[in-house]
C-alpha cells in the first residue's frame, strides 16, 4: 500500500468531530533495520488515517481491545491514584457518552511530542477538559518486525501490571486495524538527559542526585518485585512530572521472571555507646533490635537476548553468555556515575570501543577534579563501585535486590515511606508545580510550623517509651506501598 493513501472514512460515529484540534495522521515505520540495541529513535513517516475507538483497562491487565467499555467501578483499585484527577476526567467522559464508553472524538490531540523505537508520542486532552493532560503512545503494527512485535505486546502487558507513583499509569487501551494507541501520563518536564544538558558540566549536585537516584532506585524495586527486569536504565528513560518527580518510561526491553518474595529478619544494634554526664564518661550498651525486610528480587531471570543502550551495558549482557537481574544494578551504576560526572564511566571514542572498556578487567575511574572531593563524593563513589563489580555474583543488589542499596552510607538520612513527600531539588531548567507541603530529603522535615513538629515529636518518643525495648521492629527501608498484593498476584501465577 502506497504510503500515502488514506483509508477511507468509517462510520460518523467514531470519526473526528469536524472542531479537531489537529487533523491526525498516524505515521507509519518504513524502515526494516533491525539492531541489537535499542539506541534508534526514529521512524519515517507517512499521512496514513484512521478512526479509532478507546476501551478502558479493565483489571489492568486486559491485552484485547472492544469498543465497549468496562464499568468505570473495576478501572482502579489502588490507593495511589484514588484521587487522581485524570480518572475523574476520563469517567465524566465516559458517563456522558451515549454509550458508556470513550471515543477518539472524546479526545483532541495538540501536538506531537516526539518518536521513538516502535512509535509516535502525542500529547492530547480530553475535551470540555483543560485540566487533565495524556501522552498518547501510537504503534503501527504492519511497520514493525516480529521482534518488535513482541516488544509492544510486553510493553502493553507490564504497563497494565504498574500502580506506582514513579511509574506511568495505563489508562485505556486499543487494538484497531493495525494500530496499537497507549494513553498514559504526561511529563511537561521533559526527561532527565534533556535536564542535564543545561546543567553546567552536564552535572547535578550531589543533593539532587540522591534525589533523583532514591527515587529511581523505589521504582526499579518496585518492578523487581513483579519480577520485571528492565534492561533500558539511562536518562533519557526517566522523565520528570509537573511536580518534580520521577517517572520511569519505555518498557519494551523488559523481560519477566519468577521471583519469591521473602520477609527477611535480622539483628541490629547491641553494641555499646559512650555517654557524657558532666565530667563524668560511662558506657551505656544499646538496645539489640530485631529488624524485618522485605525483599522481593527475581534473582533466577536469565535472558540471552543482547538489548538495551551500549553506555549501560553490563558486561554479562555484552559477552553474550547469559543475564538476569544484576543487569539493572549495573546500570543503576552508570546512571548514578553520569548524573554525578556528566558522563558514563566506560565511555571509548566510540561504540565498539565503549563495548571493550566494559568487557574488559578494569574497573571504572573517576573523573574528579581538585579540591572537589569530600565526604559526600566518597560515599556516592562507594555506592558506585560496590554497584559496577564485573562479577554479578558480587555486585552490590544481585542478591536482596533494593534492600541492600537503600543501607548504603550514600542514602543515609533517607525517609524511604516519605520519599514521594519529598521537596524536589531547585536545578536549572526544572519547573515544579507548587504543592502545599514537601518534606526535605535532607532531614526529613517536613514545612509544618516548628512547634507542631515538636508536639509529634515528643508524642514519639512517648509512645517509643511505652511500647518498651522488645519488639519486632519493621526497617525503615520498607516501602509505601502495599507489597501484600504483590506478593499474592505473584503466588497466584507461579
Amino acid at each position: 500500500m502506497d504510503e500515502n493513501t488514506c483509508f477511507p472514512p468509517m462510520d460518523e460515529n467514531t470519526c473526528f468531530p469536524p472542531d479537531s484540534d489537529l487533523d491526525l495522521s498516524f505515521t507509519s515505520c518504513t524502515s526494516t533495520t533491525t539492531t541489537t540495541t535499542a539506541t534508534d529513535r526514529t521512524f519515517a513517516s507517512s499521512s496514513a488515517r484512521s478512526s479509532l475507538t478507546l476501551s478502558f483497562n479493565e483489571s489492568r491487565l486486559s491485552t484485547t481491545s472492544t469498543s465497549v467499555a468496562a464499568p468505570f467501578q473495576s478501572l482502579h483499585r489502588r490507593s495511589h491514584r484514588k484521587l487522581d484527577p485524570h480518572w475523574s476526567a476520563i469517567k465524566t467522559a465516559s458517563t456522558l457518552s451515549s454509550d458508556g464508553s470513550l471515543h477518539l472524538r472524546h479526545l483532541k490531540l495538540l501536538r506531537h511530542l516526539g518518536t521513538g523505537n516502535l512509535g509516535r508520542v502525542f500529547l492530547c486532552r480530553l475535551r470540555d477538559n483543560d485540566h487533565s493532560n495524556f501522552a498518547l503512545k501510537v504503534v503501527d503494527r504492519d511497520s514493525l518486525t516480529s521482534k518488535k512485535l513482541s516488544h509492544i505486546q510486553t510493553e502493553a502487558e507490564i504497563l497494565s501490571m504498574l500502580d506506582h507513583p514513579f511509574l506511568p499509569t495505563l489508562y485505556a487501551r486499543l487494538e484497531v486495524s493495525h494500530y496499537t494507541c497507549l494513553l498514559i501520563d504526561y511529563c511537561p518536564n521533559g526527561d532527565l538527559h534533556s535536564l542535564l544538558r543545561k546543567q553546567p558540566g552536564y552535572r547535578l549536585p550531589i543533593e539532587s542526585v540522591r534525589f533523583f537516584a532514591a527515587e529511581v532506585l523505589v521504582a526499579l524495586e518496585y518492578l523487581h518485585a513483579l519480577g520485571v527486569v528492565y534492561r533500558d536504565l539511562k536518562p533519557e528513560n526517566v522523565l520528570l512530572r509537573d511536580d518534580g518527580h520521577i517517572m520511569l518510561s519505555d518498557f519494551d526491553l523488559c523481560f519477566k521472571a519468577d521471583v519469591v518474595p521473602t520477609l527477611q529478619s535480622r539483628r541490629v544494634g547491641g553494641a555499646t555507646r559512650s555517654r557524657s554526664c558532666g565530667c563524668f564518661v560511662y558506657r551505656q550498651p544499646e538496645e539489640e533490635m530485631v529488624v524485618s525486610e522485605f525483599v522481593a528480587e527475581p534473582t533466577t531471570a536469565f535472558s540471552r537476548s543482547c538489548v538495551g543502550t551500549h553506555e549501560y551495558l553490563a558486561p554479562e549482557l555484552v559477552t553474550g553468555n547469559g543475564h538476569g537481574n544484576g543487569v539493572d544494578w549495573w546500570a543503576f551504576g552508570v546512571f548514578v556515575y553520569e548524573l554525578l560526572y556528566g558522563t558514563t564511566p566506560f565511555k571509548g571514542g566510540s561504540k565498539e570501543a565503549t563495548l571493550r572498556n566494559i568487557a574488559s578487567t578494569k574497573g571504572v575511574r573517576f573523573h574528579v577534579a581538585e579540591g572537589e572531593e569530600d565526604l559526600g563524593m566518597a560515599k556516592a563513589k562507594d555506592l558506585i563501585e560496590r554497584l559496577l563489580v564485573k562479577d554479578q555474583r558480587r555486585r552490590l543488589g544481585c542478591a536482596k535486590g533494593a534492600t541492600d542499596i537503600k543501607r548504603h552510607p550514600f542514602f543515609n538520612g533517607m525517609k524511604w515511606p516519605l520519599i514521594r513527600t519529598y521537596k524536589p531539588p531547585e536545578v536549572r531548567g526544572l519547573v515544579v508545580k507548587k504543592a502545599k507541603s514537601h518534606v526535605s530529603h535532607m532531614n526529613g522535615a517536613s514545612s509544618f510550623p516548628k512547634r507542631r513538629r515538636w508536639m509529634w515529636k515528643g508524642l514519639k518518643n512517648f509512645m517509643r517509651k511505652s511500647l518498651g525495648s522488645k519488639r519486632n521492629l519493621v526497617d525503615s527501608n520498607h516501602n509505601y506501598y502495599c507489597y501484600s498484593n504483590i506478593s499474592s498476584k505473584i503466588m497466584k501465577s507461579s
